[in-house]
């Protein structure tokens, strides 16, 4: 190979660099160690993790955060296995990233062989394009589109594979990066809006619908101009939290818990939704429509999949900031005439959060543990929630004034995101304060990135609610089974696990230590870990208390 002459992990490198790629997230392995190697003396910051999952879940938080396709690497066979289950969780999440791995040779990828998957298969059903780098010609353009397709108008998950010989194949002499496409923002069919201003104004009492779309956009000022002018209810999805500030005094709470909560009673008497950036998959709509009875006005980027319980009247499938300016437009000229609140919603979920605000029972209600978590962060600053019974908790009750601050994995609801994704946070938005929230089971299952934080200076805090079970299937089995088996564990000194690794710990002992203590952690430089004993005997007070909940609210 002569002295100027590219490999292709180098033009593959030249690529992720003309993408505007400052970190990569994964693992070498054999067969992309030129890949790896090639990042050295880049502007791509090659970030080693301990856990190829991990470092997709890196990516996937540091996508949703930037917009910008977040990328991961990982070695061929069982390293691209470990990173299939954060590129799924992006992909659900509508979140862009792109996931790149090794592959056998040409010479014998046809063949059952060491190490042989087809990657290219098992990555198709959890991504929105996936395939194999063939020839070294075709790095420029499979790596362009692969930034397209990842940050397209539904943004998600793309995957390529790189065999080995290809990756250590010299790039042909005229290869370079090619440039991105012009993004053209489409406005919206003005007959459309027509018809949905005509909904709204013949609506008896509606509702709005605020999802993960909208909060990815960037709109939230025009949403909270648009609903202060009609004056209406807004609830967002668990993942559409922020999109309206909680502070707004038409904000409701969030839509999505497993049980008939205080905002579904605001649609239970609707008779129209305004539908603004939710996703199916956010929550099944039967949670809102069950009778099928109410009409929708769906505002997207793209048309929604069909559901029954999803009947849409009117589709305004388009840029979501045009299509918001263009109902405000409407809705200025002539303003609508029959406003409503729920202000008895707002009470009773104020209330919810403020019954433990000063509870100094130990262990720590978990109303007690989202205050103080509150009352440590800032606006703008952002906390991880894990999945388990701690979402349900943070999802409903944590106010959230900014869009994309209270990050919740609700596409496929994956535990364990909220450590390494707390490093992707920190690096995506470094003048933010991170938290990682998250169950004691959900941290053991990607604690070894500890190491990971304390090596690359990032500075990671976790705050762990520590029950010493799977608390929400516990939760589950009481409620539809009246009992719960297999649900227990044991758990190491999580102080002294922290300190093996160079981070600080620690123990929450009484209620009143864990506001200082987050609020040190939150402060300090290197890496913090705080382990809170959580009373999860409110779970079933709640479910019962919701269960008992009736119609005059």
């Amino acid at each position: 190979m002569g002295q100027n002459t590219k490999t292709v992990a180098e033009l593959v490198v030249a690529c992720l660099e003309a993408e505007g790629v400052t970190c990569i997230f994964g693992i070498p392995g054999e067969e992309n160690i030129r890949l790896v190697d090639a990042t050295s003396g880049s502007k791509v910051r090659f970030i080693l993790v301990r856990h190829e999952q991990a470092g997709a879940f890196m990516a996937d938080i540091y996508g949703r955060l930037t917009g910008k396709a977040g990328v991961c690497t990982a070695t061929l066979g069982p390293g691209a296995i470990n990173l299939l289950l954060g590129v799924a969780d992006a992909n659900t999440d509508s979140t862009p990233l792109v996931a790149i791995s090794a592959q056998v040779g040409l010479n014998r990828i046809y063949k059952e062989s060491h190490q042989i998957v087809d990657l290219e298969s098992m990555f198709k059903p959890v991504t929105k394009w996936a395939a194999t780098m063939l020839t070294p010609a075709a790095a420029p353009e499979m790596m362009r589109k692969a930034f397209d397709t990842a940050q397209a108008e539904r943004p998600g998950a793309v995957y390529i594979a790189i065999p080995q010989d290809v990756e250590g194949a010299e790039a042909p002499a005229d290869a370079a990066p090619l440039t991105s496409r012009p993004k053209h923002a489409a406005g919206p069919d003005p007959d459309q809006i027509a018809a949905a201003v005509k909904l709204l104004r013949g609506a008896r009492k509606p509702v709005i619908l605020v999802g993960h779309g909208a909060a990815r956009a960037g709109v939230s000022a025009k949403l909270v101009e648009l609903v202060d002018l009609l004056g209406i209810p807004a609830a967002t999805t668990f993942m559409g939290k922020g999109a309206i500030s909680d502070r707004n005094p038409n904000a409701l709470g969030v839509v999505g818990f497993m049980r008939h909560d205080y905002e579904n009673f605001a649609f239970d008497s609707a008779d129209l939704i305004l539908s603004i950036g939710y996703e199916l998959q956010e929550f099944a709509p039967v949670r809102i429509n069950p009778h099928k009875d109410k009409k929708i006005i769906h505002i997207h980027r793209f048309a929604e999949d069909t559901d029954a319980c999803y009947p849409i009247s009117v589709s305004v499938e388009a840029d979501i900031g045009l299509s918001i300016e263009a109902l405000i437009a409407e809705f200025r000229r002539t303003p609508l005439k029959a406003s409503h609140t729920d202000a008895p919603i707002r009470k009773l979920r104020d209330a919810e959060l403020s019954s433990h605000e000063t509870d100094a029972s130990f262990p720590l209600k978990p109303q007690r543990l989202v205050c103080d978590i509150r009352k440590a962060l800032g606006d703008e600053d952002i906390v991880l929630v894990d999945t388990g019974a701690i979402k349900m908790w943070m999802a409903r009750l944590y106010p959230t004034y900014a869009p994309l601050s209270c990050l919740i994995s609700n596409g496929l609801s994956t535990m364990a995101f909220s450590l390494p994704g707390a490093i992707g946070a920190k690096l995506a938005k470094p003048g933010r304060k991170v938290l990682a929230a998250m169950g004691d089971s959900s941290f053991m299952m990607n604690s070894q990135e500890i190491e990971t934080a304390v090596r690359e200076n990032i500075p990671l805090k976790v705050l762990i609610w520590q029950d010493n079970a799977l608390g929400l299937i516990k939760w589950k089995m009481d409620l539809e089974l009246g009992h719960h088996s297999q649900v227990d564990f044991g758990n190491p000194d999580f102080v002294k696990y922290a300190e093996s690794f160079g981070a600080r710990g620690y123990r929450i002992r009484a209620a009143d230590e864990l506001l200082p203590t987050l609020q040190k952690a939150l402060a300090e430089a290197g890496v913090s870990v705080i382990c809170c004993p959580v009373d999860y005997s409110e779970n079933i007070k709640l479910t019962d208390k919701l269960g008992e909940l009736t119609d005059p609210l």
